[in-house]
């Protein structure tokens, strides 16, 4: 298997490297330079296999000759084992007559981001015991991948781990996930500005090859390909679940387009997947897109009640947009110049038309969450955390000729106490292994608005 950036400026490299690297020298985003399938085999074990497997299927389908069969499996048994509340790591349950809830809350963290984040610890152990290399991990969060980064990485050996945290604008159980682990090894930044300026400067430290070199700088947004590969598993696992009336449809609450864009992964691979609708919520950029064919920028985030969507600029909408120009890196080059100065561009009929073919799109307020936390409540006896309900509000629903819809609940309601309480009455519970959550010890930093501050506050930490 070997990876190309999408705006086609950058050496082609290998699955390993593509993952330890995340962003291409060019700006661009790593993506396969040929589509892997997977075996009939696969896809008719998936429905009934030990998550472990498939999740070691696609692994393998995706890192060819970089990782054996049997390093892939022992990643994977690794990555889902006992640290998941749920034998099935992403259990499906009913919710309607063909509609579906896929929970990804069961991990340590209590959200989808765990999925991905066991198994990137995994490969980076696996890379560091043949190398025996330090490893400088950094991630900019909206709410939830800091957590799911520090509760897996935490106290790892020959790792350091950076968490970029908008100050202010993620819950109080977000954040401690991330500022109480008690690991000397995770620091918490608190950055004046959103997670896209957040985004923004980590898309700028690793631009820096000198400082990348220096640090042995590696991220774990979404825009590293690892992600979207261990997101794409539960695609699978679901679809090959429920597709005995035809392709299964999936509703995703988004933000970064990270996980809708694992849906189109797992499409692409072989999972009967039909359409997957983005569900976002104020900040939708994403959606007008889709109705519009037109994707802009926004001045600034609007504040939210489903903060981890609280995004304007979703990195991963670049690797579905190379797709749908034909996958040419001279397409959508021109495409992200046009962004990077005048914050828009026109993606033009033929590459609307294959985003219209794959998604749809629709944007939701505050005022629509809480009413759908309350419709699901009601009808479902759910409680669902504010972004789950986005998704709910527009859901798509069954088709007539019986193909099942699949909602992605994406966070535990207990991450978002205070808007669950608001609009239930109640106020759910964190599981056991987090019970003493808020009597944890805070250490949080707080470093300003720009990358120059971050880069010293990095060297200050690794004594370089």
């Amino acid at each position: 298997m070997a990876y190309r950036s999408t705006r086609g400026q950058s050496p082609r490299v290998g699955f390993l490297a593509a993952v330890m690297t995340g962003l291409a020298p060019d700006g661009g985003l790593y993506t396969p330079v040929e589509w892997p399938h997977l075996s009939r085999e696969v896809l008719r074990r998936a429905a009934q296999a030990p998550y472990a497997e498939t999740a070691a299927a696609v692994l393998s389908a995706f890192a060819g000759d970089d990782l054996s069969a049997q390093a892939c499996a022992q990643i994977a048994a690794r990555a889902y084992g006992a640290q998941w509340a749920h034998p099935s790591i992403t259990p499906l349950r009913q919710i309607e007559p063909g509609g579906w809830l896929l929970d990804l809350a069961q991990g340590p963290s209590l959200a989808f981001k765990d999925v991905a984040m066991q198994l990137i610890a995994q490969l980076y152990e696996q890379v560091l015991a043949k190398t025996g290399d330090a490893l400088s991990v950094i991630c900019a969060t909206s709410g939830d991948t800091g957590g799911a980064a520090v509760e897996a990485l935490k106290g790892r050996a020959g790792m350091q781990v950076f968490v970029l945290l908008p100050a202010g604008r993620v819950s109080d159980v977000q954040r401690r996930f991330m500022t109480g682990s008690g690991a000397g090894n995770v620091h918490a930044f608190a950055i004046d500005g959103d997670f896209d300026a957040a985004q923004a400067i980590v898309k700028t430290l690793l631009a820096d090859a000198s400082f990348v070199a220096a640090t042995r700088l590696s991220p774990v947004n979404s825009i590293n390909w690892a992600r979207i590969v261990a997101q794409a598993v539960y695609y699978v696992v679901a679809a090959c679940a429920l597709s005995a009336g035809g392709p299964v449809d999936f509703t995703v609450p988004s933000g970064n387009f990270g996980d809708a864009f694992a849906g189109y992964a797992a499409k692409r691979i072989g999972a009967p997947i039909g359409r997957i609708m983005i569900a976002t919520n104020a900040n939708d950029g994403v959606a007008q897109a889709l109705a519009s064919g037109v994707y802009q920028r926004a001045d600034a985030s609007r504040a939210t009640l489903s903060p981890a969507m609280d995004i304007t600029v979703a990195s991963n909408f670049e690797r579905i947009v190379f797709e749908a120009v034909g996958r040419r890196g001279d397409r959508l080059k021109p495409l992200y110049d046009a962004f990077a100065q005048a914050g828009a561009y026109e993606l033009g009929q033929e590459a609307h038309a294959f985003l219209m073919q794959h998604y749809a799109g629709a944007g939701v307020d505050d005022r629509a969450t809480r009413i759908a936390m309350q419709e699901a409540h009601a009808v479902c006896s759910e409680v669902l955390c504010p972004h789950t309900a986005v998704g709910y509000s527009v859901r798509l629903r069954p088709r007539s000729d019986g193909g099942a819809c699949v909602l992605l609940a994406t966070a535990h309601p207990a991450k978002f106490p205070e808007t669950v309480e608001a609009a239930l009455g109640l106020r759910p519970d964190l599981p056991g292994h987090a019970s003493d959550l808020y009597q944890r010890a805070e250490r949080i930093t707080p470093v300003g608005g720009d990358s120059a501050a971050v880069k010293a506050a990095i060297l200050a930490v690794l004594g370089a």
